[in-house]
């Protein structure tokens, strides 16, 4: 894609980025993911990548340098994606695989060899799309939960 730059987020850049989260997770708060922005911003183990063209922010994937283990991985530190989000006119132009690209560069300046990701086992796009890009499916899971009465 023409004139794509991927950086780290800064302050200015939250509202946008705030507004693309809450339309990857619909379910949070535009106030609270804000707040995560910015402790994210001040985080040394987090960051948040951007995706533009000229001022307009239309992407980004939000890292984080995981200890705990990780499915599949067998190493630690592993870069893991906690979020990718490309606004559908810009998707299929390999955006989310630049950005992830530049995830990878980050996890290799943080002494990770390894990535890792997950996906909702509904979003046949999203897992598309990781296979597509070079990442094997290690595990699927179905989570439970039940109110304690």
């Amino acid at each position: 894609m023409n004139g794509l730059t991927i950086e780290e987020i800064a302050e200015s850049d939250i509202p946008k980025v705030t507004e693309l989260m809450i339309r990857l997770w619909p379910e949070c708060s535009y106030e609270e993911e804000s707040l995560n922005c910015q402790k994210i911003i001040d985080s040394h183990n987090q960051t948040i990548f951007s995706a533009k063209q000229g001022y307009n922010l239309f992407a980004f994937v939000h890292l984080s340098l995981r200890t705990d283990p990780v499915e599949g991985c067998s190493n630690s530190p592993v870069v893991y994606v906690e979020g990718l989000f490309v606004e559908p006119p810009f998707r299929k132009q390999g955006v989310a695989k630049a950005l992830l690209r530049k995830a990878e560069e980050w996890g290799k300046d943080n002494n990770c060899s390894e990535i890792a990701s997950d996906a909702e086992i509904k979003n046949i796009e999203s897992l598309a799309f990781h296979k597509s890009i070079g990442f094997k499916e290690v595990n699927r899971i179905v989570c439970f939960s039940k109110k304690i009465s």
